[in-house]
């Protein structure tokens, strides 16, 4: 089901856009691309697409195994500083050095959120790191970053303009390119990520019984901040800081799979892209014949969600 509903979803993002093609139309570049108007407009939508099922799964998987790291049920992406460092590095790249193309500085946002990673996982302690350690370093790195970010920002006005529409998170500039660029990070972040599910059970139940159980922590808790960084390091260097997706969805999975993060991760993984793209859509429906950015459709989603989670007493912990 969730195959068939992800399938849909997929389909309406090429279908349904700012500018209104025909179904004839939307068939013919899907099948028949001989370079008309048409079919130059499904192709950039097959790209946006792609990039949307890469980027949402991404966010979606990393969320899963943040909240598991942190035992922390209202933990995504930003709480360990990963978006922070990435919107950091994008901002010096076009200040100090001139990079004005994604292709430029896809690398700077993943290295940044590389580097903040590591240096979330060395304050919050390294072989000593704990979930609240690790979740305090994070924000700390992060309030920092942001106050850099706007320093440099009101500072230089041109980094201040091309800034904005990556800081908002959107999926229009999708290109093949930068899907190629992404591809290899993300498929090894999900794989390592996936393959952590058993020991991130087994410390769900405390440290003790999971070392009881035979768990690695240490080398579990190293795992889970690589996973995380490069999976969201990724999507944030294609998109920009698309919020609320590594939070909503675990959750929304988590209700009818139970605990188990053997289901978890996998189900988060495929119903994540759902909700990226369904937002996508939708902010390209409401303001025809221009588009509203995804980022700003999640967090207008994502806002009642959160006060709604934070409310529930039974999230208080994980």
């Amino acid at each position: 089901m969730s195959l068939v509903i992800l399938a849909l979803v997929a389909l309406a993002s090429i279908a349904i856009g700012a500018k209104e093609l025909s179904t004839g139309q939307v068939w013919h570049g899907l099948f028949q691309d001989t370079g008309t108007y048409g079919d130059v407009v499904v192709g950039e939508r097959i790209s946006r697409t792609l990039l949307g099922l890469l980027a949402g799964a991404a966010l979606g998987l990393a969320g899963a195994v943040l909240q598991a790291l942190t035992r922390n049920p209202l933990a995504d992406p930003g709480l360990l500083g990963i978006n922070a460092g990435a919107s950091a590095a994008v901002v010096t790249a076009i200040t100090f050095f001139g990079v004005t193309s994604l292709s430029g500085y896809v690398w700077f946002a993943f290295a940044g959120a590389a580097a903040v990673g590591a240096l979330v996982w060395f304050l919050g302690g390294s072989r000593g790191a704990t979930p609240v350690r690790l979740a305090l370093a994070g924000t700390a790195i992060s309030a920092a970053l942001y106050g850099y970010l706007q320093a440099i920002m009101i500072m230089d006005n041109a980094a201040l303009s091309k800034m904005r529409f990556w800081t908002v998170g959107s999926l229009a500039s999708a290109t093949d390119g930068t899907i190629t660029q992404v591809l290899p990070f993300l498929v090894v972040g999900t794989v390592v990520a996936l393959l952590l599910a058993r020991p991130l059970n087994a410390m769900a139940m405390g440290d003790d019984t999971a070392r009881a159980l035979g768990a690695n922590l240490n080398r579990t808790r190293a795992l889970s901040m690589a996973a995380a960084t490069v999976l969201c390091g990724a999507a944030t260097a294609a998109c920009g800081p698309i919020v609320f997706v590594g939070l909503m969805v675990p959750h929304v999975v988590r209700s009818f799979t139970g605990p188990d993060l053997r289901w978890i991760l996998p189900y988060a993984t495929l119903l994540s892209p759902v909700l990226l793209l369904g937002a996508d859509v939708i902010g390209r429906m409401v303001a025809r014949p221009a588009e509203l950015q995804v980022g700003i459709v999640t967090a207008i989603l994502g806002g009642p969600v959160f006060i709604f989670l934070v409310r529930r007493r039974r999230t208080a912990q994980l």
